[in-house]
């Protein structure tokens, strides 16, 4: 029978593509530099190439050894998750779940129903990653992430997507702003007013952008923030308006404030969606943890 590399050859050569160091790659191994060291020469030997020059500090991973680690990464993923699949064949939502939440959806959602997932899944458990959506989706995608809460519309590419609410958009001013206290806000009365932004990055700041339809080169003149917490209180201080997302102003995010809060008079929302990758075996579990998060939004 043919010879072809192990599991713990491709996980050996994974860390050292990522790494890029044999100290390190085998830290992350949880083995001895000599062990690593000899499993990448054994995978050499089953493949008959070479996949690292060792001459060089950091390692040099050789053209067709970074093809193969990319290849090995989805190997190794597609073993986590047949491994997963049967934990949760034996009892559904169980074992361990990585999951992704961008900083406008995490502090505000997770608090009510964390505990809720707890005492109905109590053989599962959720580790958490906040991050904004590019780097939440390359992690999604890279296998490093098993799921992900996203706001939408955003370029998802091939993942699966289970939305799990609408959330509305409000302006927000000082309530000595001229704006503040009416019942609707226009698109015109927008469009003049001192909007401030999150900084680069965030999808809210594109979400609030197209609400405004402004382009790139108004939105670099405004101040930006780097959360929405310090957005909320640099409108509390007369600075500027924004738009806040219903789910944060529920979670009370601008109580005790100088915020004046009112409608738009035009349809503008973002919808929460939870993604994850189409090839995973654990569709079952992702399509229920979405249910059970639309049902707990619905109630709240």
């Amino acid at each position: 029978m043919k010879r072809v590399p192990t599991m713990k050859q491709l996980q050996y050569l994974v860390a050292l593509a990522d790494t890029r160091h044999f100290g390190r790659a085998a830290e992350r191994c949880h083995i001895t530099q000599s062990t690593l060291s000899a499993g990448i020469r054994d995978l050499e030997s089953v493949l008959g190439t070479v996949v690292a020059e060792r001459s060089n500090r950091p390692v040099v991973i050789t053209r067709v050894g970074g093809q193969i680690a990319e290849r090995a990464k989805a190997v190794l993923r597609e073993a986590e998750e047949i491994m997963e699949t049967a934990r949760a064949a034996r009892s559904p939502m169980t074992g361990e779940l990585r999951l992704g939440v961008i900083p406008t959806i995490s502090p505000f959602l997770l608090p009510r129903v964390l505990p809720v997932l707890r005492d109905r899944f109590p053989e599962l458990t959720i580790y958490l990653r906040e991050d904004q959506t590019a780097p939440l989706l390359a992690r999604l995608e890279d296998g490093q992430l098993d799921a992900a809460l996203i706001a939408l519309p955003y370029e998802t590419e091939d993942l699966r997507i289970d939305i799990i609410s609408e959330d509305e958009f409000l302006f927000a001013c000082h309530r000595e702003h001229p704006l503040a206290g009416s019942a609707e806000i226009s698109r015109e009365a927008l469009v003049g007013a001192e909007l401030l932004l999150l900084e680069e990055g965030h999808c809210l700041r594109g979400h609030t952008l197209d609400v405004y339809r402004l382009g790139d080169e108004r939105a670099r003149a405004q101040f930006e923030a780097s959360s929405l917490h310090t957005l909320v209180q640099m409108v509390a201080s007369g600075i500027g308006v924004t738009l806040i997302p219903r789910l944060a102003v529920d979670a009370q995010i601008t109580q005790g404030t100088a915020i004046s809060l009112s409608r738009l008079g035009i349809p503008a929302s973002r919808q929460i969606g939870l993604a994850w990758r189409q090839s995973s075996l654990r569709t079952d579990d992702y399509q229920l943890l979405a249910k059970t998060l639309r049902e707990l939004t619905a109630a709240a």
